[in-house]
């Protein structure tokens, strides 16, 4: 297998002007490690059908090197799609020495989120599952103990996020990619991914990105409604 040289992180945004400049912010610095290793690292920035904005805000970024991409799909699936197709293009590595990141706007990557993705890539993973948390100021404090309850903080539980997941270019192709889905994107490119021959996947809690609990979702049935909608009624109800 080979080492990775080169990384491409896709971030969607539908009206995200508010949010966005602490996720662009976040990857800046993220990739700091990651050139210093060697690595050249590409950031794609897909505004889907933004009224907001949004541009403006990607414009004023202090982060060098940005490409930005319009597109009016109004999908998350789409965008994500759309911005991993024009980073391959533009990209003179090979997709085996590859690695993918994907987060989202309303996002915020730590400073060893690409550095740890690759040395697990380096390790022989193909797809590496990272833990997200909610931000603490978008919940209330019954909502911060539910969460808190359900989850386990040194160990990753496998959950899959666009906001925090990372594969190989290789195997990302070979699945065929993101399909145009409005909702679980993330989760149905994950089934296709494991599907494939010979594929290791890994779960991983050692590069924690924090999401917004905001109510105001962008995406229909996603991990908003659990956090305000599903988290206390799982929390709540008696195990039978």
């Amino acid at each position: 297998m080979r080492a990775i040289r080169h990384v491409l992180i896709a971030v969607p945004a539908h009206d995200e002007a508010e949010l966005l400049p602490r996720c662009i912010a976040s990857i800046g610095a993220a990739r700091q490690p990651a050139q210093r290793a060697g690595m050249s690292v590409d950031v794609v920035i897909v505004l889907d059908d933004c009224t907001d904005d949004s541009a403006a805000q990607v414009k004023s970024s202090r982060v060098e090197g940005l490409r930005v991409e319009h597109i009016r799909a109004n999908s998350v699936g789409a965008a994500r799609a759309h911005g991993i197709r024009r980073g391959l293009a533009a990209s003179m590595a090979p997709p085996e020495a590859t690695w993918i990141a994907c987060t989202d706007a309303d996002s915020e990557v730590p400073p060893n989120w690409i550095i740890s993705q690759v040395a697990l890539a380096n390790r022989g993973a193909d797809l590496v599952i990272g833990t997200v948390r909610p931000d603490p100021t978008d919940l209330s404090a019954e909502q911060i103990v539910a969460w808190q309850a359900t989850r386990n903080l040194d160990h990753p539980n496998g959950h899959v996020h666009g906001a925090n997941l990372g594969m190989r270019a290789q195997s990302y192709l070979a699945a065929g990619g993101f399909g145009r889905d409005r909702v679980h994107e993330d989760v149905n490119l994950v089934a296709r991914i494991r599907a494939l021959p010979a594929i290791t996947v890994v779960a991983s809690a050692e590069a924690d990105v924090l999401t917004s609990g905001r109510r105001d979702a962008r995406a229909p049935d996603g991990y908003a409604r659990y956090l305000h909608r599903d988290l206390l009624r799982e929390t709540r109800e008696p195990v039978l």
